[in-house]
């Protein structure tokens, strides 16, 4: 099996990689070599997030990819996220340290049952959520992210029908704070629906001056329940400007790395998870599966690659572009 079947069959290049501190200068040293770019979601771990040229939430990330000037990009994320920096520079090689870092968000809006819905309503506006595969993207108007779902449906002439997919979380969200009707998809991830109501209780009661924050993926009762609701850079924001000391964050325990460096003195507390995990909190296993050692294997064989049609690029590019427009 060659390098590139490698890639295909087991979905990331298993080969020897330098061990301890070696590791972060070996691919510190390729990055350099190779001018490239690594991009990291706030979901992975905190080591490769400190090896990151840009660490951020989908819609900063999407930004970067769009304005960097580096020839490889090595996208630590999930596999959309990889498409969609694809998508933003089809002339640039984008690999991915691990295929199979999928999301199960993403894997909810089948493609074909995706186009009976359009065609029960076609002269709707579709609005997807960017955590979707790039056909969904091919299939979509505009694109949003939880950064700017609101103000992207807020820029939708009011007598359209808006298709809205495929968070349905979200999509509840923005429909309370928008006062739109929205044709929604079923879909939600689950992580943030698997964070537990009656765990939360239980924190509250234990630190009464915490305040909750939370991702608007979560379900309607967490986010009842919340003292306030943004995406994953808004919380980061929220926790670093306010004076309150105690936070229960729920969303995926991979940003309070970065609200840790942010506000060492504050006290985070991951939500709990109803499923019993190594560190009882909400965990996506799909953003665990970006490893040290799969990033220096990308780096170094630049695989696997991600690779689109021009059928499926461009139309998801348009998609696109006409979200970054509007988040300018």
């Amino acid at each position: 099996m060659n390098l590139t079947e490698e890639a295909a069959e087991v979905g990331y290049i298993s080969r020897s990689a330098p061990k301890g501190p070696e590791l972060i200068e070996a691919i510190k040293k390729l990055k350099a070599e190779k001018n490239a770019v690594i991009l990291a979601h706030y979901y992975v771990d905190g080591e490769i997030q400190e090896l990151a040229d840009f660490v951020g939430d989908s819609l900063g990330l999407s930004q970067a990819a769009e304005n960097t000037t580096a020839d490889l990009i090595v996208f630590c994320g999930v596999h959309f996220m990889g498409e969609t920096a694809k998508i933003l520079n089809p002339s640039k090689k984008v690999v991915v340290p691990d295929f199979n870092a999928g999301c199960s968000l993403a894997d909810s809006v089948p493609v074909e049952e995706f186009a009976a819905l359009k065609a029960k309503h076609p002269n709707a506006v579709v609005v997807s959520y960017i955590n979707c595969s790039a056909e969904i993207k091919a299939m979509t108007d505009i694109i949003c992210t939880s950064s700017n779902a609101v103000q992207v449906v807020e820029s939708i002439p009011k007598e359209k029908e808006i298709i809205f997919a495929p968070d349905a979380n979200l999509g509840r969200y923005v429909a309370h704070k928008t006062g739109r009707e929205l044709i929604l998809w079923e879909g939600a991830c689950m992580v943030h629906i698997d964070i537990s109501l009656d765990k939360l209780k239980q924190l509250r009661v234990e630190f009464p001056d915490a305040l909750l924050i939370a991702h608007p993926e979560c379900k309607e009762m967490i986010l009842r329940e919340a003292d306030y609701v943004g995406s994953t850079t808004a919380l980061l924001n929220y926790v670093e400007k306010s004076d309150r000391q105690t936070f229960i964050v729920a969303t995926e325990a991979g940003i309070l790395h970065k609200m840790k460096m942010a506000v060492p003195n504050k006290h985070l507390i991951p939500a709990p998870a109803n499923e019993q995990n190594s560190c009882a909190c909400s965990e996506c296993p799909y953003m665990k599966m970006n490893t040290l050692e799969k990033l220096y294997n990308a780096l170094y064989y630049e695989l696997p690659e991600i690779q689109l049609s021009e059928e499926i690029r461009i139309p998801a590019y348009k998609a696109l572009k006409a979200m970054l427009e509007i988040s300018k």
